[in-house]
């Protein structure tokens, strides 16, 4: 399943797939996997970008506001960004970010995240 979601987050990262093109593809079940609670084991290169199905939450570790720390749970990442209610599930694009020296907190749609300072590894979520 990895090796095929590079090749779509490359071909995806180009241009050269049509919204609906990838839509197809996550409709199949192609390139979407069920998203890990957190990016322990993923997060190692920046750039690298994954297509998970995420249920939203409000309870869960939350560090930083858009770009997040490795370690937060991305269903209540993706409530704070505004791509999902909670309880909604849907496919999201996650994308492996440079590190920031300092994730702010904030609130958002219902969800605080806390501030944290430098952190070695980091993600943004998007909406495909």
């Amino acid at each position: 399943m990895k090796a095929v979601q590079e090749l779509v987050a490359y071909f995806d990262r180009r241009g050269k797939l049509s919204r609906r093109q990838l839509r197809k593809l996550l409709e199949q079940n192609f390139i979407a996997s069920d998203a890990p609670s957190s990016m322990h084991d993923l997060c190692e290169a920046a750039g690298t970008t994954y297509y998970f199905r995420v249920t939203g939450m409000t309870e869960g570790q939350l560090w930083g506001t858009d770009v997040y720390t490795r370690d937060s749970t991305i269903g209540v990442a993706a409530v704070h960004a505004g791509l999902l209610k909670p309880g909604e599930t849907a496919v999201v694009r996650l994308t492996v970010v440079a590190p920031l020296e300092n994730y702010p907190g904030s609130t958002r749609n219902g969800v605080t995240s806390a501030e944290y300072g430098s952190f070695p590894h980091a993600w943004r979520l998007s909406a495909i």
